[in-house]
């Protein structure tokens, strides 16, 4: 981002951070990242919710891709894993 490349990578960026100020975060990223091609890399699927594409892999191999939407319908690994987010954001024990 210091050097404006067109694409950006970010790997975890927001991994260890608490949901509060990871939304902080990811407004400032997303000013600092307008007009750039942004690969993003996360296990949190919150940091990846709104994205244009999602890849989901499994065992190095492309599981789906699409729509975080598309992908809660069309794809069982990526809603388990939504799911498994969801219930471990509100404390559930999943």
């Amino acid at each position: 981002m210091l050097k404006d490349a067109p694409i950006v990578i970010l790997d975890e960026a927001t991994a260890y951070i608490d949901p509060e100020n990871e939304a902080v975060i990811q407004k400032a990223i997303a000013k600092l990242v307008q007009g750039k091609t942004v690969i993003v890399i996360a296990h949190r699927l919150s940091t990846i919710k709104d994205a244009d594409k999602i890849v989901v892999v499994k065992d190095g191999k492309i599981e789906a891709a699409g729509k975080h939407e598309e992908l809660r319908k069309s794809c069982p690994l990526y809603e388990s894993m939504w799911q498994a987010h969801m219930g471990a954001k509100d404390g559930d024990v999943v």
